[in-house]
């Protein structure tokens, strides 16, 4: 751009920007915007209590546990294992696997368990340094609908082949090295992965797991178990007596007797081990989410969707939509970035404050909710002023971003069609996440349950892109209806 030009476009910006603060209406509505979106948010987690029941009773709920990379973990497990030193490994078929989940009571009071087997239930093989919940692991198991994965570390899962009838799993350890592999016979063998655990220990844990994920509705997690049967088995490395330990078990109000104990029964040379739990990222049960605390963000950005319409309709015949958009995007910016800035760190504070207990967030998590929704909020109103450019009415273009932007979050809200945060502008709202959707953790597919189809950088692209289509669209049209193009 040439000196001559830049001056002409600042000069146009310093005009745009008399124009949109010579409108009181405008400034009072991003005014409101702010307000709007801070005391929703405060409002929320100013009321939110968690309580726990545990065996001194209830109260309020302990801290979550933490997995090696401070992510909230679950790691509640049925273990058959002996201690193996140097390396070695195991080998075992899983001939079977059962359940039994609880369902909603259909009548009150009356439990309501049926048979089946949850998608994620797990039943395996599992090397660890300790029996400590929160420590390193890597395991190799089939899952009720997933096929054989190899998993470490709660976070990190790789998928294997299908299950269709019997399994053969082997894990074995050279260091820190742990490699999984999965045989339909015993004998050919395709390796599912391999892991470095760095610094593991001389003598690990090593042995068969089972468990299984409570059936997730909402924000309820209901019993579920599951029971593997286990045949084959050989050890190399070590020659120990097998253990059992229900790693995690919780107990009830009385603090002596488990509740929903798991257990491991030998019967006709196969070893049938049945747990409940889980072992992976705590994303329903690890604590309350920081985004939370933006859940007025909706409401906010309406007002300014409104506000970024009426001033792309005004002076439409202004020399250049583009230091219009640029006026309306920084504008809507600095009123994203205020909110977020106020109500992330406060609502935080006050969800503390209550003794609620948080997902582990970090400072740059945190920068990223805050400054990304104030992206969200430039990309969303430079959205509506480009329609209201292109259509030359406020109140439709008003409408339309709206419905492009604000309607199918709030429809993803309520659990109908998430997908719509695929390829709607809407998509932009994963930017606010605070914990990361996991492929292998059960949710319902709804934002106030964490979950977001597309990560928060590409979720935001898609609502940039729509911006910029409508940015680029309304400028076109100003050169066809200018009469200095002409």
């Amino acid at each position: 751009m040439s000196p001559l030009m830049s001056r002409r476009f600042l000069h146009l910006l310093r005009a745009e920007w008399n124009r949109f603060r010579g409108a009181p209406g405008l400034v009072l509505t991003v005014a409101a915007s702010v307000l709007v979106t801070v005391s929703l948010g405060l409002l929320i987690t100013g009321g939110a209590r968690s309580t726990c029941v545990t065996g001194k009773g209830e109260g309020p709920c302990p801290a979550p546990l933490l997995g090696p990379d401070g992510t909230a973990v679950n790691d509640k497990y049925y273990f058959v294992h002996q201690p193996l030193s140097g390396n070695g490994g195991i080998v075992a078929r899983v001939s079977d696997m059962t359940g039994q989940i609880r369902l909603p009571d259909a009548v009150p009071g009356v439990r309501n368990v049926t048979k089946g087997v949850l998608p994620w239930a797990k039943a395996g093989l599992l090397i660890r340094p300790s029996l400590t919940q929160g420590t390193p692991y890597a395991a190799v198991m089939i899952t009720g609908g997933h096929g054989v994965r190899m998993q470490h570390d709660y976070v990190h899962d790789v998928a294997g082949g299908p299950v269709h009838g019997p399994r053969w799993l082997r894990l074995t350890r050279a260091g820190d090295t742990l490699t999984g592999y999965e045989s339909p016979d015993g004998r050919k063998w395709t390796e599912v992965g391999t892991v470095t655990l760095a610094g593991l220990p001389e003598t690990v844990e090593i042995g068969l797991f089972a468990t299984s994920p409570g059936y997730v509705r909402g924000m309820a997690s209901r019993f579920a178990q599951a029971t593997a049967a286990f045949d084959q088995i050989r050890v190399q490395g070590a020659d120990g007596s097998w253990r059992r330990d229900d790693v995690g078990v919780s107990l009830e109000e009385d603090g002596r007797t488990p509740h929903h104990p798991g257990g491991a029964v030998e019967s006709g040379g196969r070893l049938l081990v049945t747990g409940g739990g889980d072992i992976g990222p705590a994303t329903l049960d690890g604590g309350l989410r920081a985004d939370f605390t933006l859940i007025g963000g909706a409401v906010g950005l309406v007002l300014v969707l409104v506000a970024a319409a009426v001033f792309g309709a005004r002076h439409r015949h202004a020399p250049n939509p583009a230091a219009r958009a640029v006026v309306a995007g920084a504008v809507a910016f600095v009123t994203g970035l205020v909110a977020a800035g106020i109500v992330v760190p406060a609502g935080l504070a006050l969800l503390r404050a209550n003794q609620n207990p948080i997902q582990p967030i970090t400072l740059v998590t945190q920068l990223r909710m805050i400054i990304g929704y104030a992206a969200l909020t430039t990309a969303a109103a430079v959205l509506a002023l480009g329609l209201a450019t292109l259509l030359r009415r406020a109140g439709v273009a008003a409408g339309l971003a709206i419905t492009l932007v604000v309607v199918p979050y709030l429809l993803a809200t309520t659990g109908l069609a998430p997908w719509l945060l695929m390829v709607t502008p809407a998509a932009g709202f994963a930017i606010t996440q605070s914990v990361p959707t996991f492929a292998h953790v059960d949710a319902d597919p709804s934002p106030l349950m964490g979950y977001y189809p597309l990560p928060p950088w590409a979720g935001l692209a898609v609502t940039c892109g729509y911006a910029a289509v409508a940015l680029t669209m309304a400028l076109a049209a100003h050169r066809r209806r200018s009469p200095l193009t002409r």
